[in-house]
């Protein structure tokens, strides 16, 4: 006996397939990273990156309003901060006219009202290339969390709309809630990488930071001892729900594509925004198999943005925002 019920009905032209498709990609899905860098007139691609740049602020600002033009309303500022800068402290990253309290004014300046969120974390800023600062080879947490509060305040000072810890100190979501409000910046949201795994994925972006950790004696060799372990699942609930329950209106996933059962158990759990990163080596790996012409790019490109959404993402932190939105036409 034939069925009656034919799924492929459902399937049979694109018509139909547009009409009862249950995930939809659009330009508000997305936070736009933008690499800054010192100097005038840069617009430098980053070789790990194909088609991605590191930006002066004058080409900073010319971004941010393309950006703004294509219908893209929030950015996530990162800074390649100069070596003579650099040390075990993170002293540049408190500085008022430092380069991110730079961009983040220009970035509003440009467009007022783009959402700016901020990367809150020292390793742009350190010596070593960590997170947090470095001592008898331990990064040591609490000493950690008083910069990352006295960052946070800064770049809410300058202008930004959000803060975005992406370090994984213990207990700095709630020093950093308790130091914006104390300060009188109340509207100033937190969105936190709640599940940030140890991934080998990254390599791409801390090329474009110069931002790896550094290979000498004393220092730890990698970030294991604060990112999470990749075999964890459970960890990242905990995580999350502890990020919340300090103040934390955003959570994040990162990265994205090997971690979809994570955003989904995570989305299943908690009643706050979700965001995911698409990070640098995942598109990186796209850009080059496309290159070589083992993939479709833009196929591929959408079937995972795609997924992201599906396993529960709300905001999709990518690289690939403005090739989609072009693509969206």
């Amino acid at each position: 006996m034939y069925p009656l019920i034919r799924n492929r009905r459902l399937r049979a032209n694109e018509s139909i397939r547009r009409l009862v498709r249950e995930t939809i990609i659009t330009p508000d899905d997305f936070l736009v990273p933008l690499f800054v860098v010192e100097g005038k007139g840069i617009k430098e691609e980053i070789a790990s990156m194909p088609n991605y740049y590191r930006l002066s602020l004058d080409n900073l600002e010319k971004e941010a309003k393309e950006l703004w033009n294509m219908g893209l309303c929030a950015v996530l500022l990162f800074v390649k901060v100069p070596d003579d800068l650099k040390d075990n402290e993170g002293k540049e990253a408190l500085n008022p006219f430092g380069l991110m309290q730079r961009a983040i004014k220009t970035v509003k300046n440009a467009c007022p009202q783009m959402l700016v969120m901020t990367d809150v974390a020292m390793d742009p800023y350190s010596s070593y290339g960590h997170d947090g600062i470095v001592q008898d080879g331990k990064i040591l947490n609490d000493e950690t969390v008083e910069v990352l509060t006295e960052m946070s305040i800064s770049h809410a000072q300058a202008g930004a709309d959000f803060v975005a810890p992406s370090d994984m100190m213990d207990g700095r979501i709630l020093s950093i809630r308790e130091g914006l409000d104390d300060e009188g910046l109340l509207d100033t949201g937190i969105m936190s990488y709640s599940a940030k795994y140890a991934s080998s994925f990254y390599g791409p972006f801390r090329d474009a930071l110069d931002s790896a950790p550094v290979d000498i004696k004393n220092v730890p060799k990698d970030k294991k001892t604060y990112q999470m372990d990749f075999a964890n699942r459970f960890e990242a609930l905990r995580e999350t729900e502890m990020d919340i329950d300090e103040g934390a209106d955003i959570v994040m996933v990162k990265p994205g594509l090997c971690y979809l059962d994570i955003l989904r158990e995570i989305k299943n759990e908690v009643d706050v925004p979700v965001a995911v990163y698409q990070v640098s080596g995942e598109y990186a790996m796209l850009k080059a198999a496309a290159e070589k012409g083992w993939l479709d790019h833009d196929a591929v490109m959408m079937e995972q943005l795609t997924a992201f959404k599906r396993a529960g993402a709300d905001i999709i932190a990518s690289y690939f925002a403005k090739d989609v939105v072009k693509l969206l036409g």
